[in-house]
């Protein structure tokens, strides 16, 4: 089988879970990789065939998206045409994890393909939003990405093609353990804004994953490091809590972890909102943004003895078994029972 598996690069999480299901996929047939975006500060560690500016997000150092930056970095003509070129309809089974070039190339060349990942979740309306959702919000995820089939990742399984999140090895192999220090990832954020954010307090010491820093250096009690998986994998399983935005995977690996978490959406995008309102139905605390509550917030969490958590059904094995199942003439190759291929 030829696999096209087309990975959104606007934030290091969908790299991340490329890395973990690649050796699945790899099962199944080759898989050639479509990289598209172009401010992701984890690299990916696997051959890229195909490779584009894509659409990207961009922030500012407050914590919100830079539209400016968004709008000058899109080209209409170059888009469309890599969409001409892509050449999606030459594989078996293309899966697109929310990457908008390669949902067009399908739709153009009727190629079908499989929206698969978190964003996928948000087809289903038992999917859990904000107390006021965004019209604009709710059609960005309904259309940028749009596909014949969807398989969606997410905290808990709202519906019955929603499943397990994709967790890193290293994550489900650790032993969790409180080594005292707050792991802070917040990349929306600047340096001088987290500073100016953590020095009041001085009773804790934070490991802060910056994307603006080039090497580790120290600001009182707090350490900024480079963004390096191996590195933050470590502060997360040894940290006593961690401040991060409400995007997925990091959360995920926390509840996993049964680790504390504040949960801070990115102002403007509404895909973090949406999992904030699902985080704070689990027990997580949740900010709509920074301000002058923070200190009082912080406080009495870093206190609170509670640590939420979630207990995840599925293995990544198991997701990839039933996307295969679900998504291809696997079913008709194979004599397995569903439960059994799912499971075993």
């Amino acid at each position: 089988m030829k696999i096209f598996y087309a990975i959104q690069a606007t934030g290091n999480g969908h790299i991340s879970r490329a890395m973990e299901l690649l050796p699945y996929l790899q099962k199944f047939g080759t898989v050639d990789i479509f990289l598209s975006g172009a401010n992701s500060t984890l690299p990916l560690n696997a051959p890229i065939k195909y490779r584009s500016k894509g659409l990207s997000l961009f922030y500012t150092c407050d914590g919100s998206l830079d539209y400016w930056k968004i709008v000058k970095s899109i080209s209409p003509y170059r888009v469309m045409k890599e969409v001409r070129d892509l050449p999606v309809e030459k594989y078996d089974l293309v899966i697109n994890d929310f990457e908008c070039i390669t949902s067009l190339a399908c739709a153009r060349k009727k190629v079908p393909s499989v929206n698969f990942g978190h964003q996928a979740s948000f087809v289903s309306d038992k999917t859990p939003r904000p107390d006021k959702p965004s019209k604009a919000g709710e059609w960005i995820l309904a259309n940028y990405a749009k596909a014949s089939n969807y398989i969606g990742l997410h905290f808990e399984s709202y519906d019955d093609f929603i499943f397990s999140p994709v967790i890193k090895e290293e994550i489900l192999q650790a032993e969790p353990t409180n080594a005292g220090h707050i792991t802070v990832y917040l990349p929306s954020y600047c340096d001088k804004e987290l500073i100016e954010l953590l020095k009041p307090f001085r009773d804790h010491r934070f490991e802060v994953f910056s994307r603006q820093a080039l090497k580790p250096y120290t600001v009182d009690h707090m350490n900024f490091r480079p963004v390096d998986s191996k590195d933050f994998n470590r502060s997360l399983i040894s940290c006593h809590g961690i401040v991060c935005g409400a995007g997925f995977e990091t959360p995920a690996e926390a509840l996993h972890l049964k680790k504390k978490m504040i949960a801070i959406p990115i102002q403007g995008q509404y895909e973090q909102q949406c999992n904030a309102a699902a985080l704070k139905k689990i027990g997580i605390t949740t900010l709509n943004k920074i301000d002058d509550d923070f200190t009082d917030t912080f406080n009495n969490w870093v206190n609170d003895p509670k640590t939420p958590s979630v207990e995840y059904q599925y293995s990544t094995e198991a997701i990839i078994n039933i996307l295969m199942y679900r998504c291809t003439d696997l079913k008709s190759r194979l004599d397995i029972p569903y439960p059994e291929l799912i499971f075993n």
